[in-house]
């Protein structure tokens, strides 16, 4: 599950995770955005199983932090495993640019900040682009921004 948060939800977020504990702390209960951000570690003698995608030949697994193409890890940056996490987790769902850069970079959104998003998507498309038999697995939609489909 993913959540786009008010600015006043974010503050409220982080003051939870400042003040939190892990002992008693329902990992499903803390959003997605937090985790993904690396704001709220999950504790190691937890119970919850992982967030794994298996989608054909591509396997990606959120908290091991590692994306496999035919059994062959692929080897991205941070920026680019963010932006790969948000968009297969969200499979089929348009981001834009801003919201891209709202959530990758965190930051507010500039004409550069489209030239940014290309680069690590295009850098992200030829390292998941191990065989050439495989599929676009981020399709762009022109003008708009990236989605996760197969």
């Amino acid at each position: 599950m993913f959540a786009l948060l008010s600015a006043d939800q974010q503050r409220e977020l982080t003051q939870f995770v400042l003040k939190g504990t892990t002992d008693h702390v329902n990992i499903n209960d803390i959003p997605y955005q937090a985790i993904f951000r690396g704001r709220y570690s999950i504790p190691k003698k937890s119970n919850h199983p992982l967030t794994e995608v298996q989608a054909g030949d591509l396997y990606f697994c959120l908290e091991q932090r590692l994306v496999t193409i035919r059994e062959q890890p692929i080897e991205l940056t941070v920026k680019e495993f963010e932006i790969f996490s948000l968009l297969i987790l969200n499979p089929k769902r348009v981001f834009t640019y801003e919201m891209l850069m709202d959530l990758i970079w965190e930051e507010d959104y500039t004409y550069y900040s489209r030239k940014a998003v290309n680069n690590h998507v295009s850098n992200l498309r030829k390292k998941l682009r191990v065989a050439p038999d495989l599929p676009d697995y981020i399709k762009s939609v022109y003008g708009i921004g990236y989605k996760f489909e197969i």
